[in-house]
């Protein structure tokens, strides 16, 4: 196997390479941010429920800590149960939440990846592009296509 250092090949002028910012497209892409509002809205209700319940809990908690050496041993017993009870229905709650907010999220993000990718195909077939990078850890801003491929995925909503 030859390999060849890549100056080489830069220095023959036929290597036409492009870079995208993954991270721009999930925040600045139409359809990322359509997806994002579209998630936010539907998991609102269930966050506005995990807030009430939270304040709940430690509403209780105050009062049990308040009024625990006034009350008798048997409500003080009976009232921290009820915040266990509560406690654990507020955990497994808010895993489920948070379970179900990462299946859409990663649902959609595939979505707007394959869009992604069926542009970023585009561009460089039309472009003619030797190589399309995403990811880097350095890139100089004349490589980035990541406003073309932002611009092509608003044209094709």
């Amino acid at each position: 196997m030859t390999v060849f250092p890549v100056s080489q090949v830069m220095a023959a002028d036929a290597l036409k390479i492009g870079y995208v910012n993954t991270q721009r497209i999930f925040r600045d892409a139409p359809s990322a941010v359509r997806a994002a509002k579209k998630i936010e809205a539907e998991f609102s209700k269930r966050d506005q429920d995990l807030q009430r319940m939270a304040k709940q809990l430690q509403s209780m908690q105050e009062n049990l800590e308040t009024n625990a050496m006034t009350m008798s041993e048997s409500d003080r017993r009976a009232k921290e149960k009820s915040l266990n009870d509560l406690s654990r229905e507020f955990q497994r709650k808010q895993r489920e939440f948070r379970e179900d907010l990462n299946l859409r999220q990663n649902e959609e993000n595939t979505a707007i990846i394959d869009k992604a990718n069926q542009a970023i195909r585009q561009i460089a077939e039309s472009e003619k592009y030797d190589l399309i990078l995403q990811d880097v850890v350095w890139v100089s801003q004349q490589l980035d296509i990541t406003d073309k491929v932002i611009k092509a995925l608003a044209d094709g909503k």
